[in-house]
């Protein structure tokens, strides 16, 4: 039988042993307290972090920024576009099964373009119209893709660079009649109309985007222009 002895030893031995274990254990619940609230607020303590609440944006160190309210200066009006009527119209869905062509997209070798004309009569700054350009080049593409994106014209402008030509009118009759020559010849042609937040008038018609197309198709509709 074994014989438990109780000197002063053994007694401070297992005093210490005891506090130790309480000490670690107490020190370890406090540190995973301050972990939690530090990364409970981390969001607080990092420059430019944001918490999203509903459908605002709120930036620490700056002012709320409302997605209604936020608005790119030169994004053209499509909602009054399609009121107006100034708006190319769009074309409906085709069955691919039954897919046409216009009898000049075919398998040649000619280069195809596309022209971005710009009126000047508007008085835009440069960054007015690299901006309105750009909207007239998406819309060009889109409407393509979208009409006929098989179209052997397209998939050669694609792989030759994607060339644009900026080209200028002076007035937005111009504009209209290169317009509907375009589409007499069943060419892309969008017309981009202006939301009015800066510079020019809300409604105001500024680029007029045609193509791709063969260059022998384009210059019918553009080759009498000037480089802008």
């Amino acid at each position: 039988m074994m014989t438990i002895l109780h000197s002063p030893f053994v007694t401070l031995l297992g005093t210490v042993i005891v506090a130790g274990v309480s000490g670690y254990l107490i020190g370890a619940t406090s540190s995973s307290r301050k972990f939690f609230s530090k990364t409970a607020s981390i969001s607080s303590l990092i420059p430019g972090s944001r918490t999203i609440n509903d459908n605002k944006i709120e930036i620490s160190g700056d002012e709320d920024v409302d997605f209604d309210e936020e608005l790119l200066n030169h994004a053209p009006d499509w909602e009054n576009d399609d009121r107006s009527g100034t708006q190319s119209p769009s074309k409906a869905p085709r069955n691919k099964s039954v897919e046409t062509k216009p009898s000049w997209d075919t398998q040649n070798q000619e280069e195809c373009k596309m022209v971005l004309v710009v009126r000047t009569d508007l008085g835009m700054t440069k960054g007015k119209i690299a901006a309105q350009c750009s909207h007239a080049a998406i819309a060009c593409y889109k409407n393509m893709l979208f009409s006929n994106p098989t179209s052997p014209s397209l998939r050669k402008w694609e792989r030759q660079g994607q060339a644009k030509i900026a080209l200028q009118v002076k007035s937005q009759d111009e504009l209209l009649t290169l317009h509907a020559i375009a589409l007499s010849l069943d060419v892309v042609a969008e017309i981009i109309t202006d939301a009015g937040r800066t510079q020019i008038a809300s409604g105001s018609q500024t680029v007029l985007g045609i193509g791709p197309a063969p260059r022998s198709i384009i210059d019918q509709i553009t080759g009498t222009l000037k480089l802008l």
